[in-house]
């Protein structure tokens, strides 16, 4: 390629993965899921045990968190149903599990403070984002208390609401 066509064609056309980062910090995916579905509350970090094809997989931003949650058993966290799909490039005999049971790295008080909050009823550990922060895939945690139907539709509601809102004001500030 040459460097005029370098320069001139977007990253996205190049087949490139355009950077995004700040300070460090490097969205990979979001949960927007877990916000419609829970009231999240106590944020936490967590880093994640991994592979390193599965490493090279999330840089490529492969990853899905839709249905993914935490449990916590024999004092470790684990995180479940995260779907990193095998890496593009990989070479070998052995067919990876996208969808595998994942150690997370938190501090003994972290775990402790999490099992005794998501042991009451209604309440889960659900993962809200995946991102690299000085080249450490890091997942942030929340605790998350269940939504019944009629929260979800409030939720709805206040949405449309709050876009009609700054759609009038922007159209306000046209005039």
């Amino acid at each position: 390629m040459s460097k005029s066509m370098k320069k001139n064609t977007p990253k996205e056309v190049r087949g490139e993965v355009p950077k995004k980062k700040r300070n460090g910090f490097e969205l990979i995916a979001d949960n927007r899921k877990a916000g419609y579905n829970f009231f999240l509350s106590e944020k936490t970090e967590a880093g994640l045990c991994l592979h390193g094809h599965e490493v090279k997989s999330i840089r490529e931003r492969r990853v899905n968190l839709k249905d993914a949650f935490v449990r916590i058993f024999k004092g470790e966290a684990f995180l479940f149903n995260c779907h990193i799909s095998p890496y593009s490039r990989i070479q070998g005999y052995q067919e990876p599990d996208p969808t595998r049971m994942r150690k997370l790295l938190l501090n003994r008080r972290e775990i402790n403070k999490y099992m005794g909050m998501a042991s009451r009823k209604g309440f889960a550990i659900v993962p809200t984002r995946m991102y690299l922060k000085n080249g450490f895939v890091k997942v942030e945690i929340a605790l998350g208390e269940g939504k019944k139907r009629h929260d979800k539709r409030d939720t709805i509601k206040k949405r449309i609401h709050d876009r009609e809102t700054s759609a009038a004001v922007k159209k306000g500030m046209r005039r």
